[in-house]
Formats: structure tokens, C-alpha cells, sequence
């Protein structure tokens, strides 16, 4: 076992995998209509989202995500989804309830799943594709790609067609920045397990909203769905890498029957990585807010002299009006200001735009520490998606350290505008010199990021919105207001 990974008693890791990152929605799915397109019958496709758009194209020419799943299911596959129940009224709701009805029309089941905590979401973003009579080509995709509008970008960043609703100051199309990673071997089967767990939960589907109990029995929805057919061995082994599962569930009653205090693998997976840390922390995230959260980081830095921390953000919330907005900024500044008083300058966030200036929205969910460890996945680095929500995240540790340094340099080539073999990509010492230089240079994209500072009377109101609806704490009652996991 990699001492990187948590020990197995706390979480399953497997050896000889194989690990593909998709970097950009365009290439993820185009992958996706490929391996899906290939099923045949007596396969089984298994899939989470936190929102699926019936509509959203694949490729330019189509076909659509229902297009895909339906065709699937029409010719004798097995498709089995689990769909976020969100809130009423929401247009992740609705778009949910077509995408499932659709699904089901065409013979597979979808499931909209609300088993949450209060308030909270599943944002787990899985797919599974198991071959009935070729388990070499089983494959399962884990990270921070929806099957929904606005992910359908490339690396020239203009945006997908199909817009997802945004801070107007990403224009029509926002450019889209995320990551997928697709697995094959034996770490297959553990993907199917968190998805698995979730469809066997015995807990009534509409167990919260007598309402929506109403609403599922007129449409034909079940209480409980179907039980998943007999579990095929996991699929050989494919390539180098070690992965590990990585998930979170929030202590909620009724309680989850694999996770009765809810889990929290993924925090303390990060925490662990944190502590082995010694020259450098690469991250790509959406929020990067949240005290608790950098504290595990200003830690690092505090015991570290020559560990330098380097973060891609949005330049901007993705919530354009002042009552969204400030919320997240508050959490942002919060981690901000503990990671300056630890590191000073050997701690620098950016955000990107493309080359006619518009603002990138990073989407992504991607962690490389030491070009040892590397972590795709849909978790934020916020409390949120460490205690509260669900969420699910691969990590990777290859024998030669060669995929965590071929992402982060491959990501740093895009942004940075310059060449992967570029001697100075692999001088990690050299990082945060590399990124200034960089910044405003001919073709690079990055731009230094610092939250704004809030006013005292704006603070008042946004402190107490960020800490309950923006980045609540999932954990059970004798963990909260302490740093541990």
C-alpha cells in the first residue's frame, strides 16, 4: 500500500489500474458516446449526477445525453441512474425529472435520489459502463463533469453553445474549465460500490417530502427501487496506478446504512496528503473557501519552509447578484487570510480567461501534491463537500510519480501558454517564480486572484449566510467547531 493512501481499514484501494484524465467537458464526452455507443446487449451502464440536461449534445452533431442513454436502453443494455431530488422549483428539479423520465421510458431506471441532509445535495458525478462478456473493457468515470449544459468546452475556451446560467460576466457562453477521470481494472468495482450503496439504502426515496410522495406515485416513481442484479467480479487488472475511492456522506438521520456517522474519507485523505507534503501543493477548485479547510493547508505551510501552495479559482462566484455573491467571497477571504498569515508569498491564487479575455469558470476539482499524489474528483476544498454533501473523488499514486506530474504539467502548459516539455515545468522549487513571470506573458492565461475585502456592515450578514446555507457542517455534533474529520 502507498503510504500516501488512507489505511485499508478506513477505505479499499486497488493496484493495477489504469488512469485517463479527460481535461474539458468536449473530450469527456466524446469519450462517453464512444465507450456508451459501444454497450451491446446484456451490458449495464450505471450513472450519478447532481444534474443531467436531456438536451445537452455530446459532440457538436449530437447525440443529446438522452439520446445516448435511451438508445442504450432500447437495445437490451441495463441502465440504472441516480439523480439528484433537489429543491422544488429549481431548475436542476426539473431538468432532472425529464432526464429520469426519459430514461425510464426507455426501459433502464432512474431514481431522483433526495436521501440528503437537510439542505444539503448528492453532487456525486459517476459513470459506469461493465461489459457482460468483455470485462477488460469495463470502465468507470469519476470527477466534476455533469451530464448537463455549459460542460461541453474545449481548451480554446469559447464556451459550450448551450449555456448554463452564469454571472453575466462570463458572457453568453461562459468558458468551462473541469476534469473527468476514466478508470479501468480493478478500481471499477469500487466506483460500482458507491453507487451500489446508494441504490440498496433502504430508505424511502420520498421520506421527507409528503408532497413529493404524492407527486411520485402519480408519475409511477417507486419508494424503493428495484434491486441491482448480481454482481460481476472486477474487472482484470489494466495498468500501474493505485486508486483509491474517495467519498463523502454527512451524518443525517435517517442514517445511511453503509456510512452511520456519515463519512468523511475524502477530508481526511486531503489532510493526510497535506502533512506528507513538502515542496508542492497544485489545486484547481471551483470555491477554495472555508477556515476549516485551510487550516489543513496553513498547517503545512507553517511546518514546511520551502512548500510553496499554488490554487486556480474563478475570478469570479458564479452567483452575479450581491446577496449570492458576498457569501462566497466572505469564505474565500477566510481562507485567504490564513493562508497568508502561514505562508506569506509561498502561497498565490490565480484565476484564467481565454484569449479574447473573457473569464474562465473553473470548474474543476483536481488536487497534485508532490507529483506523488493526485486527486480527481467532484469535492470541493470546502466544508461543504467535506462534511455535508455527497461526494466522490479518485485518487492516484503511480509507482513513478509519472501521471501526477504529466496532469499538473499538462494543466500548467495550458494556462501558463507554454510547452509540457519546457524544462522549468518539472523544477517544482521554481513554481511560484514561474507563475509570475508568466503572468500577462504572451499567450499565457493567468491571472493573480485576490478576494476582495469585504465591508464590516456587508460581513455582518454575509458571515452568518456563508457558515449555515453556503458551507454548513455535516459532521456529527461532537466534531463540529474543531478541525477533525
Amino acid at each position: 500500500m502507498s503510504d500516501w493512501f488512507l489505511p485499508t481499514a478506513e477505505r479499499p484501494w486497488t493496484a493495477g489500474n489504469l488512469v485517463v484524465p479527460h481535461v474539458h467537458g468536449a473530450d469527456y464526452f466524446a469519450r462517453l458516446v464512444e465507450v456508451i455507443g459501444a454497450t451491446q446487449r446484456g451490458d449495464r451502464i450505471f450513472c450519478t449526477d447532481w444534474r443531467g440536461d436531456a438536451d445537452e449534445r455530446l459532440t457538436r452533431d449530437g447525440p443529446t445525453i438522452a439520446e445516448l442513454l435511451s438508445s442504450a436502453g432500447r437495445r437490451g443494455v441495463e441502465v440504472r441512474a441516480l439523480l439528484w431530488r433537489s429543491h422544488p422549483g429549481t431548475l436542476n428539479s426539473e431538468e432532472n425529472n425529464h432526464l429520469g423520465a426519459v430514461i425510464n421510458e426507455s426501459g433502464g431506471e432512474a431514481l431522483l435520489d433526495e436521501r440528503v441532509r437537510r439542505g444539503g445535495s448528492h453532487h456525486q458525478k459517476i459513470v459506469v459502463v461493465r461489459r457482460k462478456d468483455m470485462p477488460h473493457e469495463d470502465v468507470a468515470f469519476v470527477g466534476g463533469i455533469d451530464l448537463c449544459h455549459g460542460r461541453r468546452d474545449d481548451a480554446a475556451h469559447s464556451g459550450d453553445p448551450q449555456a448554463p446560467p452564469l454571472d453575466e460576466r462570463y458572457g453568453p457562453t461562459p468558458p468551462w474549465h473541469d476534469a473527468m477521470a476514466e478508470i479501468r481494472g480493478p478500481a471499477v468495482a469500487d466506483v460500482l460500490d458507491t453507487f451500489a450503496e446508494r441504490w440498496d439504502d433502504p430508505t424511502p426515496l420520498d421520506h421527507r417530502n409528503p408532497y413529493r410522495a404524492v407527486v411520485h406515485r402519480r408519475i409511477g416513481m417507486p419508494r424503493h427501487p428495484e434491486p441491482l442484479p448480481q454482481r460481476w467480479e472486477a474487472p482484470p487488472e489494466a495498468g500501474p496506478h493505485q486508486v483509491q475511492i474517495l467519498r463523502t456522506y454527512p451524518a443525517k438521520r435517517p442514517a445511511y446504512p453503509f456510512a452511520p456517522e456519515g463519512e468523511r474519507s475524502i477530508a481526511r485523505a486531503y489532510s493526510r496528503a497535506f502533512t506528507r507534503a513538502r515542496r508542492l501543493i497544485y489545486i484547481e477548485d471551483q470555491y477554495f473557501w472555508s477556515d476549516v479547510v485551510a487550516a489543513t493547508l496553513a498547517a503545512a505551510l507553517r511546518r514546511e519552509p520551502l512548500l510553496q501552495v499554488i490554487a486556480v479559482v474563478p475570478r469570479f462566484p458564479e452567483k452575479g447578484n450581491r446577496m449570492g455573491r458576498a457569501p462566497m467571497l466572505y469564505g474565500q477571504r477566510l481562507a485567504w487570510n490564513l493562508l497568508r498569515e502561514a505562508g506569506g508569498d509561498r502561497c498565490a491564487l490565480f484565476d484564467l480567461e481565454n484569449a479574447d479575455g473573457t473569464p474562465i469558470y473553473v470548474h474543476a476539482k483536481v488536487c497534485v501534491v508532490d507529483d506523488q499524489w493526485l486527486t480527481i474528483g467532484s469535492d470541493n476544498l470546502n466544508r461543504r463537500s467535506w462534511t455535508h454533501d455527497s461526494e466522490v473523488t479518485c485518487a492516484v499514486v503511480d509507482r513513478d510519480g509519472d501521471l501526477p506530474r504529466r496532469v499538473r504539467t499538462s494543466l500548467w502548459a495550458e494556462h501558463l501558454g507554454m510547452s509540457q516539455d519546457e524544462p522549468r515545468m518539472t523544477n517544482v522549487s521554481d513554481a511560484l517564480a514561474l507563475w509570475a513571470e508568466r503572468e500577462d506573458a504572451p499567450g499565457s492565461r493567468i491571472r493573480r486572484h485576490v478576494p476582495p475585502a469585504l465591508s464590516a456592515m456587508t460581513e455582518r450578514w454575509a458571515r452568518p449566510a456563508y457558515l449555515t446555507l453556503y458551507d454548513p457542517d455535516g459532521r456529527p455534533r461532537g466534531l463540529r467547531g474543531t478541525t477533525r474529520f
